[in-house]
């Protein structure tokens, strides 16, 4: 079997998924045994649409567990403390401005399980994450997108918040 890959995480990011983890484990787990047991008390279980519903909640709960547990044997914690503010970095703020469209734009670096776009959360393995990673302030990128080329110009990196 192929070495699984490290997951970089922030501080942050992997207590999340601890947290995630033990809600599964302890309560979620308790829930699904209580629903199985409700809709075995039912009788026939070859039409009992409830208990087909709480095994197949029991597989995702069972299913995400393990995914958890990979994840979290392969992270590599960054530390936000010692992060070198010279150049970016995961676990860095970049400020840019978005010299095509003209706004600029926070992001904050993170490993690819913790992107979430809307919380300006984006991965380094993500495009404009890869164009940004490494680069100093007052550097411009270019990064290809879907929509065409679109350049920024790196304003500022500072610890994240």
């Amino acid at each position: 079997m192929a070495e699984a890959k490290k997951r970089l995480l922030t501080y942050a990011g992997l207590k999340a998924l601890e947290d995630e983890l033990e809600n599964l484990k302890v309560v979620k787990r308790k829930e699904v045994a209580e629903k199985i047991k409700e809709a075995r008390e039912q009788g026939d279980l070859s039409e009992n649409a409830e208990y087909d519903a709480a095994k197949d909640e029991q597989r995702d709960i069972e299913a995400r567990i393990e995914e958890l547990e990979n994840i979290l044997k392969n992270a590599e914690v960054v530390v936000e403390d010692e992060v070198d503010l010279d150049k970016i970095n995961v676990g860095c703020t970049v400020k840019v401005s978005d010299i095509t469209y003209d706004e600029d734009m926070e992001f904050k670096i993170v490993g690819s399980t913790e992107a979430n776009s809307l919380e300006g959360k984006i991965s380094n393995e993500s495009p404009v994450g890869q164009a940004l990673m490494g680069k100093k302030a007052g550097d411009m990128v270019t990064v290809e997108t879907q929509a065409g080329d679109i350049q920024y110009k790196i304003l500022e990196i500072s610890r994240s918040k």
